[in-house]
């Protein structure tokens, strides 16, 4: 089983079909569900600890918008910890909305960066181009190491 980043990482659909496919998908979700279950933190809503901007420093610097930071502290790990990465381009909102310009491009950048198997797929416009896109996600899933269909 392959740990799959999945971008945009609030993408619930790509979630599934990495997850159908016997792989873990890294993808906000879980980052955040594990946030708010975790006993300890005690800033809500913010759901952080003291040590969560720290981590985001490690992938953006002091100058970059805090929220770039902020969001930087759950998905930099997600992305260190990833076997392959998923990257949809032009998505609808609908299909999962990132909230920022800035972080999508360093998110983007560092999986590049990264040497691992990276699909980059943009997003369909029709249901010829959506039955190609789950052909491209199935195929790309299954040439991963512990895959299943």
């Amino acid at each position: 089983m392959a740990k799959v980043f999945i971008y945009p990482a609030t993408s619930l659909i790509l979630s599934d079909l990495v997850a159908r496919w016997g792989h873990k998908p890294l993808g906000a979700a879980l980052a955040i569900r594990e946030r708010i279950q975790t006993a300890g933190v005690e800033s809500p809503p913010l759901q952080i600890t003291p040590e969560e901007p720290k981590k985001g420093l490690r992938y953006a610097a002091v100058e970059v918008p805090s929220g770039v930071r902020g969001r930087m502290s759950l998905y930099g790990p997600m992305i260190d910890e990833a076997d392959a990465g998923i990257i949809v381009n032009e998505a609808d909102f609908s299909f999962g909305c990132m909230g920022c310009a800035r972080t999508d491009e360093l998110i983007k950048f560092l999986l590049h960066k990264r040497k691992m198997p990276l699909l980059e797929l943009k997003y369909p416009k029709n249901e010829d181009e959506g039955i190609q896109f789950v052909r491209a996600v199935r195929e790309f899933l299954e040439s991963l190491p512990g895959g299943s269909a």
